[in-house]
């Protein structure tokens, strides 16, 4: 049998256990071709969602001329939204953090995708939001 151990914020050395998913988005599903256009991180630790989205239009475009810019912002933004919380989440305003997190790296066959979730470990969940997309996005 093998043990479970839950990481609490100030435990590990001063780090958290995080989980983060890239956002892909698949212009034309049927093709199955992607682009990251973002990423999503959770920290139960410190109760903390977050998103950070960049789209290289000129890479979508060039998977699919015909592609729906302004519906892949607006999908991208409504993910940042459902993360921050407040009255932009809409009905997911009421949900913790966590909740909100799961939701959104849900499966779904959009134009707009989660990818498979990673773990990691981290001091500030913010800045590795960014870190993230610097590495995985831009």
């Amino acid at each position: 049998m093998t043990e479970r151990h839950i990481t609490r914020a100030g435990q590990g050395g001063g780090q958290d256990v995080f989980e983060y998913a890239v956002l892909r988005v698949v212009p034309r599903v049927e093709r199955g071709e992607c682009i990251n256009a973002g990423v999503l991180v959770y920290c139960r630790a410190q109760a903390y969602v977050g998103a950070r989205t960049h789209l290289d239009e000129a890479r979508l475009l060039a998977l699919d001329p015909a592609a729906d810019v302004a519906g892949v912002r607006a999908a991208l933004r409504a993910v940042e939204a459902v993360c921050g919380g407040g009255a932009l989440a809409g009905q997911a305003a009421g949900d913790d953090a966590g909740r909100r997190f799961r939701w959104l790296v849900a499966p779904r066959s959009t134009v707009v995708q989660p990818g498979p979730v990673h773990t990691g470990l981290t001091v500030d969940p913010v800045a590795e939001t960014e870190r993230l997309l610097s590495l995985l996005v831009r």
